[in-house]
């Protein structure tokens, strides 16, 4: 069993902060303040999820759980498109469908066919697997949806010349939607390539840290993977295919309106 960190511990931890906001200070880079309020708010939000997940683990109602990830998924949408600079009244119900989609079709999966616990609601997989799924699926979507929409923003020209030489739009953003999956790909690419020898995951580190066996760790790891690398993929490409049929005028330009 792992052995709880004391609150003494746990300050000594924050006291390490201090050193990269040192860093900050001394190079002038101006985010120190941001990030001691970002530090705040993990700590509050993470001990009040604590507090409230341990009612859902007690509790175990399929309902209490299935609110859980709705709750999770419509806060993200929201980061996605806020961080990706996005209009959230034009895109919010497009990009809630294909990030909803594609992780509640992966989490499911691994839940109902690979893990099938007992019962098959129980709210300590499904909770955690989504949580995992959704945090790497928001990164993606961000990356992928900033990087077509100002891709193709910044080579407007470029755009309207593949149109008027007789591209259809799909045609013609295609090499921006190449891009756009690839900037948000690549990083998980390179990060499965290098897992177990340059790294070992969170989900693997803490199942060993709470007592499961090594192997048995690694099963759960490379499960959870696939399945974020898939949910991944299908989020940010659904997410841009749906949201194109909002983005473009009738004369497939790219409305001004779309960007906050």
């Amino acid at each position: 069993m792992s052995s709880d960190l004391s609150i003494l511990s746990l300050l000594s931890m924050y006291a390490l902060m201090l050193l990269p906001l040192a860093v900050f200070l001394y190079l002038q880079l101006g985010i120190a303040r941001q990030t001691v309020i970002a530090v705040v708010r993990m700590t509050a939000q993470l001990f009040l999820v604590g507090l409230y997940l341990k009612y859902i683990f007690q509790l175990n109602n399929p309902f209490a759980s299935l609110a859980w990830v709705v709750i999770m998924l419509l806060v993200a949408n929201l980061s996605i498109l806020n961080k990706a600079g996005l209009k959230r009244g034009l895109f919010f119900w497009r990009s809630l469908t294909g990030v909803a989609g594609s992780t509640l079709f992966s989490a499911g999966w691994f839940i109902l066919v690979a893990i099938r616990p007992e019962p098959l609601y129980d709210a300590r997989y499904m909770v955690p697997i989504v949580g995992m799924i959704l945090g790497n699926c928001l990164r993606s979507n961000v990356l992928s949806l900033e990087r077509f929409y100002s891709g193709i923003r910044k080579n407007e020209n470029e755009f309207m010349t593949y149109l008027m030489l007789g591209a259809t739009l799909r045609e013609a953003v295609r090499p921006y939607l190449r891009d756009a999956l690839k900037a948000a790909i690549n990083p998980s690419v390179a990060t499965m390539a290098t897992m177990g020898i340059v790294s070992l995951p969170g989900m693997m580190t803490g199942q060993i840290l709470g007592g499961a066996m090594p192997m048995e760790a690694i099963k759960y790891q490379i499960g959870i993977m696939i399945c974020i690398f898939t949910a991944m993929v299908v989020a940010a490409l659904v997410n841009i295919l749906l949201s194109m049929s909002i983005a473009f005028d009738d004369h497939q330009r790219l409305k001004p309106g779309v960007f906050i």
